[in-house]
């Protein structure tokens, strides 16, 4: 049974305003108006409190425990934001921004057979607090300056920029490797903008983000933003096929020492370890969070006025249990802000999906929606109790990142406290493996409720359509024994019927459900029949205006 736990109502190579947007945090209460994340990083006086900083130009020492130790210890000191960084171009804006590019001949590490370059982005305009990056050989750290020399300024701005100047740091960076072709280096992922970072698999483009962490997000209060202050990337070697990357993490209540291992591929793997440590009691810890766009599909297209059949980077979370049953709940562009929790004790993964993957789903040929990657976030050891929480903003925006998934620990952090997550990252085409026994949802429909063609329909009647392929459903017979098993939490099902569609593989199963005078109703249903349960399970939150 689904435990519900309650319910309440860039691609950065093009530089696209929603690419440059999308990579900062905003808080889910304005969403919509995506603003400037709060800056915080260790006060650079405080050498006492964090020893060993690497500040010099000379190498240091470094190791994951190293840096563990020193965010511990920043943790029992007050935290100290700074300031915006220094300009270095003044008055830089929006259009401005867009006339800056890395130099790819000053990428780093372009030694023969190095798998990975390493370029930066630009400080300035809405980055203007700025990162440090530093590299690693062979447990020494190095800072990895940058100056106007490596970036090349088009247009009016080039007369602005004062040459051979350093910068005082830049505003993150990205990894490209040969994701697609072997002669190519293509961009794999980005580190830019609070702890957002997001990355590619092969044949795929830029969609949703992930976050380091989330903390009191949805709350109806100011969320926190923490924020990767500094990075230390291990340099690759010849032929090497993955990358290390460590981050400092900083906020008001919670300092951090991350690891990642990216390997690329057709799948693209990211291995996280988060090692957190609490200044303050914290409402909401949000782990392995997942930042995604869901404008409409065929469900809700109604309400736009659009050519395309359906604009969305990611279109569902899937849940998947350790015994192979897998969730499917379709995301919705919901009156006002929505959540879902889903307590979930035998978790396998959980993520956002784009499940559709034709062009003629979208018929977008700008954005190619039917390329963006789906992410499964898969834990690693014992993370405890807790639930998966989706979040569901308002939006008329496709700029608008209105989606937000996570999982939320039952226990909640108190000051002085440390945790560690492990988890693995998955990006690529997933959730399209039809080899299974259970059928999977390909479609979910609405409408008016009720015999089509026939008016005085009641107004709070609404019909939901499933439609399920594949498993070994597809190949019985129409008149094959089944049973729909549907249940929800307020309001009376009408009427209830599974049929297959003629000349396919495909069933379709029909609701007609009374939400009577509530405001929120949620439902469950599958397909259950020879002793078995046959289908993915459909989890659906219908709100009410």
């Amino acid at each position: 049974m689904l435990n519900m736990l309650g319910s309440q109502a860039q691609d950065f190579s093009r530089l696209t305003r929603r690419s440059l947007l999308g990579a900062l945090g905003s808080s889910v209460a304005a969403m919509a108006v995506t603003r400037g994340v709060m800056a915080q990083d260790i006060a650079a006086a405080d050498v006492e409190a964090v020893p060993e900083k690497a500040m010099s130009t000379g190498p240091q020492t470094f190791s994951f425990e190293w840096l563990d130790a020193r965010m511990k210890q920043a943790s029992e000191a007050e935290y100290a934001p700074t300031g915006d960084a220094p300009e270095v171009i003044e008055n830089l804006d929006y259009d401005d921004y867009r006339k800056i590019q890395f130099d790819p001949k000053r990428s780093r590490w372009q030694d023969d057979g190095v798998l990975f370059h390493l370029h930066a982005f630009h400080p300035g305009w809405l980055y203007k607090q700025t990162v440090a990056i530093h590299e690693v050989v062979d447990g020494m750290q190095t800072p990895m300056g940058f100056s106007t020399d490596d970036f090349l300024y088009y247009e009016d701005l080039a007369p602005r920029v004062p040459q051979h100047v350093e910068l005082p740091g830049v505003a993150g960076f990205r990894l490209n490797t040969p994701l697609n072709r072997a002669d190519m280096f293509d961009e794999l992922v980005a580190f830019v903008g609070a702890s957002y970072f997001r990355a590619l698999a092969r044949d795929s483009s830029y969609g949703l983000s992930a976050r380091g962490l989330a903390i009191n997000t949805g709350l109806g209060r100011e969320e926190e933003f923490p924020r990767f202050t500094e990075f230390w990337l291990e340099r690759p070697t010849a032929g090497q096929e993955n990358v290390v990357v460590y981050a400092a993490l900083d906020s008001p209540s919670c300092t951090g020492a991350y690891r990642f291992v990216i390997r690329p591929g057709a799948e693209t793997t990211i291995d996280v370890t988060a090692k957190l440590h609490f200044r303050k009691d914290i409402e909401q810890l949000g782990v392995a969070a997942l930042t995604s766009m869901f404008l409409f599909d065929e469900k809700n297209s109604d309400t736009f006025d659009d050519y395309r059949p359906q604009v969305h980077d990611s279109n569902a979370l899937m849940v998947v249990r350790t015994d192979g049953d897998v969730l499917w709940r379709p995301l919705n562009n919901p009156p006002r802000l929505a959540s879902t929790y889903l307590n979930e004790p035998n978790l396998k993964s959980f993520g956002l999906i784009q499940r559709d993957r034709d062009f003629t789903d979208y018929q977008d040929a700008g954005a190619q929606y039917q390329d963006r990657p789906s992410v499964l976030v898969e834990p690693k050891g014992e993370w405890g109790a807790g639930a998966i929480r989706l979040v569901e903003i308002p939006s008329d925006l496709e700029g608008n990142d209105n989606i937000v998934s996570f999982w939320v620990p039952s226990e909640k952090p108190r000051a002085g406290e440390s945790r560690e997550y492990a988890y693995r990252l998955r990006w690529g085409t997933l959730g399209t493996n039809r080899d299974g026994d259970r059928a999977w949802i390909v479609n979910t429909l609405a409408g008016q409720g009720g015999t089509s063609g026939v008016s005085g329909a009641k107004a709070s009647l609404r019909k939901f359509v499933i439609d399920f392929d594949g498993g070994l459903m597809a190949d019985l017979p129409p008149d094959a024994q089944m049973e729909p098993v549907v249940t929800l939490s307020h309001g009376k099902i009408q009427h209830i019927a599974l049929s297959k569609i003629e000349n396919t593989t495909k069933w379709r199963l029909v609701i007609d459900v009374d939400g009577e005078n509530e405001r929120l109703v949620e439902l469950v249903a599958h397909v259950a029949g020879f002793g078995r349960k046959l289908t993915e399970t459909w989890i659906y939150q219908w709100m009410r205006t």
